[in-house]
């Protein structure tokens, strides 16, 4: 009995072995299109523009499972956008924290790579209406890149590099802990693991970086604007009828209110200027203009308020965010009564808070985290929220003095810039060649 089971396994082996062979077979004297035809053969797919350095661009509507444990659920359309440079070149997958915009991102430059770009989940295009929310898991969007990455290993042998920026970058860290042999590399730019619902490092640092003086300056600016609420309400109605912005979902005193709020992270985040802050003496459109400058309206308005929901809802259930200090602006808020962001997630579903999710992910980049490098500006909000490699992990993390949520490589002095392309080609070996992007 036991030669039998024996025989049967190794003939599951080879037919395994001879499926991969098959496989190969198939793609062999192809064109790039008609490969990915055979890869992804009920996907949709059509020539895009093509930018840079890379000779073919393709979108991928592929029709993704909702949920990978169990095929019967359905599936989306799901958008991926597959640059080709070379098939010796190495290759950078994108894992977009929201919707995709078919561009090239900093890392496919410096190493003059492939490019595979992922729309996560049910963002952007690749939104279902309405959303299947309890599909909208990290744990899925990661299903999502591994099989995507496992086919496409069949045409793009050489190494593979993970990148994304934000929750883009986040979304890194996560794929990096559920399937760490899946990439070489991973690059996660200004990625924040975030620790509660409102987590209060974010307000720690907005209270401890820049001058005392700008941080009051700040400040007066926020109580200004409230207590001129009546008059700069008129400069937003006519700033969203000539934007044609609606605020159903967010009725404007509210959304005014929000961003006022909102303001101190966005000024921080995006690397704003103390001396640009409006003065005691300025209008009340003055300071209107220097608000949507800052905070804008981009998350208030219906447009945005629907673009963003399905962020929110993660943000609320696995992710964590941050939460608004109000006492600043306490005695002068009319409409906003809680810290809590809640307010844009949706309604009328389960909202329950895993506090374990993020917690082991930051466990495992922190402990067993090789071959990451992590980047970051001192002085965005998020970055109070990064992980901290231990010594013994193989991980670089650069943090650039009186940067922003905009921080990329480029924006590092050279002998910082060659510190991190030194890391790189140690990593990914000499074979593959760095091209350094002029700072500028």
């Amino acid at each position: 009995m036991h030669t039998i089971k024996k025989i049967f396994i190794l003939f599951l082996v080879s037919l395994a072995i001879l499926s991969c062979k098959e496989s190969a077979v198939k793609l062999e004297g192809l064109a790039f299109e008609e490969q990915l035809k055979v890869l992804f053969p009920s996907a949709e797919i059509s020539p895009v523009k093509v930018d840079d350095h890379f000779k073919k661009a393709y979108q991928l509507i592929l029709k993704q499972p909702l949920n990978h444990d169990n095929l019967e659920a359905g599936t989306f359309n799901h958008y991926v956008y597959v640059s080709h440079a070379d098939y010796s070149k190495p290759t950078v997958l994108v894992t977009e924290g929201y919707n995709a915009k078919h561009k090239t991102y900093e890392l496919s430059k410096v190493l003059q790579s492939n490019q595979v770009m992922v729309e996560y989940r049910f963002y952007g295009k690749s939104r279902p209406e309405p959303i299947p929310w309890q599909y909208l898991k990290n744990d899925q969007a990661v299903e999502d890149y591994h099989s995507i990455v496992s086919k496409l290993k069949q045409l793009y042998t050489n190494k593979w590099i993970s990148t994304g920026i934000s929750k883009g970058g986040e979304t890194v860290l996560i794929y990096k802990s559920k399937y760490p042999n899946d990439v070489d590399v991973a690059v996660p730019y200004v990625a924040p693991l975030i620790n509660t619902q409102e987590d209060i490092r974010t307000e720690n640092l907005i209270n401890s970086v820049g001058t005392d003086e700008c941080r009051n300056k700040i400040v007066a600016f926020q109580r200004a604007v409230l207590k001129q609420s009546d008059t700069v309400l008129k400069a937003l109605k006519a700033y969203a009828e000539k934007e044609a912005m609606a605020f159903t979902q967010v009725h404007m005193p509210e959304a005014l209110e929000y961003a006022v709020l909102e303001f101190p992270f966005s000024f921080w985040q995006w690397g704003g200027n103390c001396e640009d802050i409006p003065t005691e003496a300025a209008t009340a459109s003055e300071r209107f203009e220097y608000l949507i400058k800052i905070s804008g309206m981009g998350l208030y308005n219906d447009k945005g308020f629907h673009h963003y929901l399905p962020s929110f809802y993660q943000h609320m259930v696995e992710l964590g965010y941050y939460g608004f200090h109000l006492d600043p602006v306490k005695d002068l808020l009319k409409v906003v009564k809680s810290s809590s962001n809640r307010r844009f997630a949706p309604t009328d579903v389960d909202l329950t808070y895993n506090p374990e999710y993020i917690k082991k992910v930051r466990h495992y980049v922190e402990n067993k985290g090789d071959r990451i490098l992590y980047i970051y500006g001192a002085n965005d909000p998020w970055g109070a929220c990064a992980p901290t490699p231990k010594p013994h992990v193989d991980a670089l993390k650069m943090v650039l003095e009186d940067g922003h949520h905009g921080t990329r490589i480029k924006d590092f002095s050279e002998k910082d810039q060659q510190k991190i392309y030194d890391t790189l080609s140690g990593w990914l070996g000499d074979a593959i060649t760095i091209y350094p992007i002029k700072k500028d």
